[in-house]
């Protein structure tokens, strides 16, 4: 009993380790990135910075539907691609000191194509590392948990180190802080416990690996308007990620990559109250709640604006936790809910593809161009981030309209029984 126990122990342990060392990867450069870009002269590839995640999490389904999931052990590939991602990131800094003021800076500049290399390495280790934790765990529902907030903890520590650096978010060195994390868990992977490929020798397609099949359940309206607004809601939160840091920065904050921490420390806080929510509000209010915060977070940021108000602005980022956790965390548990058991894989999969990969795409895209038209003609002054704020206020305002009228999900909590194409997906599997 006791070496059963203390082998279950071990599994936490490292698996905690791994998950550590995942989103410290990401949290070490996603955020503070665009100190470097100011600093480097390179703040036109902006945009185009913070749309190669989203590509990334296009293209992951793919590679692990019908390779990673099929023919090889999780934690082996978990280790290479963070090997590969690595390499990726800490050539950038070299790369991009190589290139002549003269280089064209569109999608073909050093900066991006090494990103997205890293990206695309990177995206698909989010489900694997997933896959490898619920793989060794006898109790997800509770353990889980436990596992997944040390990568809450990961991504607060890559801030603070970030910031530590000499010359903080405005130095290279975060890459290379990305690139030692990313090689160290490449390398740690390959310890962990063996994860036999879970779709060994089941036959699968494109269109099931990207979730297209999940198009039936749109069929009812609710289902629809909740994808609907889920996506629409991406857009305005690609803005976040892409300008809140340079926004905090412009807020007179010394440390603003420190600042950004504190949205995921209020996650781990709302992690630990949503069951308690849960049972007393049920999906139709968590899910407005989280929408109605990111109305509250950007009109605190356009309030903050003109007197660069502080405490609005740390408000605003406090709400995070909120708009992050109340919104994906309970739209992921209600696409559970509201899928028969056949499809929930690829409803999934939809799911983060429509507000992960196309939303932010598109925000990504759109919020670029909102601070170029609110960008004064002198390269001296500041953009008018009262404006570039107050329009996602305004567009997140009207979402939450449209969701709190039309979105009428049944109350039975009953799973719907499946159709006879997703009984006929289910027999497959």
């Amino acid at each position: 009993m006791n070496t059963s126990a203390s082998k279950s122990s071990g599994s936490v342990a490292a698996l905690s380790a791994m998950m550590f060392l995942q989103f410290f990867v990401w949290g070490s450069w996603y955020v503070s990135m665009t100190g470097w870009i100011n600093q480097t002269g390179l703040s036109s590839l902006t945009a185009l910075a913070y749309t190669v995640c989203p590509l990334a999490a296009v293209f992951s389904p793919l590679f692990l539907g019908m390779v990673a999931d099929r023919f090889f052990a999780s934690q082996k590939v978990l280790g290479l691609l963070h090997l590969i991602g690595a390499t990726f990131m800490l050539l950038l800094p070299l790369c991009v000191a190589g290139t002549s003021p003269d280089t064209p800076q569109n999608f073909f500049h050093p900066f991006i194509l090494l990103l997205l290399g890293h990206a695309l390495c990177y995206m698909p280790t989010l489900g694997l590392s997933s896959s490898v934790a619920f793989h060794h765990i006898a109790n997800p529902e509770k353990t889980f948990p436990i596992i997944r907030v040390f990568g809450t903890i990961g991504w607060i520590v890559g801030n603070i180190v970030v910031t530590l650096l000499p010359g903080g978010d405005k130095s290279a060195g975060q890459f290379y802080l990305t690139g030692a994390a990313g090689a160290a868990l490449g390398l740690f992977s390959f310890l962990l416990p063996h994860t036999p490929p879970p779709l060994a020798g089941r036959k699968t397609s494109v269109r099931e690996a990207l979730g297209l099949d999940a198009f039936a359940l749109m069929k009812d309206r609710s289902y629809l308007v909740f994808i609907i607004c889920s996506f629409l809601i991406c857009i305005p939160l690609a803005g976040y990620y892409q300008q809140a840091r340079n926004f905090v920065d412009f807020s007179a904050f010394q440390a603003p990559t420190f600042i950004m921490s504190f949205g995921q420390m209020s996650e781990i806080l709302c992690m630990l109250i949503m069951p308690l929510c849960f049972a007393r509000l049920g999906v139709k209010k968590m899910l407005l709640i989280g929408m109605l915060a990111w109305v509250a977070r950007y009109g605190l940021f356009a309030a903050a604006a003109p007197e660069r108000f502080q405490a609005f602005v740390i408000a605003g980022v406090l709400l995070h936790g909120i708009c992050y956790d109340f919104f994906f965390v309970t739209g992921q548990i209600y696409v559970d809910k509201a899928t028969p058991h056949a499809m929930r894989g690829q409803a999934q999969g939809f799911f983060v593809l429509v507000t992960q990969g196309l939303g932010m795409i598109i925000g990504a895209f759109v919020f670029g161009e909102l601070v170029q038209a609110y960008q004064p003609a002198a390269a001296d002054q500041a953009p008018d981030w009262y404006h570039i704020w107050l329009w996602p206020a305004i567009a997140a305002a009207v979402i939450a309209a449209v969701f709190v009228v039309f979105f009428r999900p049944d109350r039975t909590g009953a799973r719907p029984a499946a159709t006879p194409t997703e009984a006929s997906l289910a027999e497959k599997k």
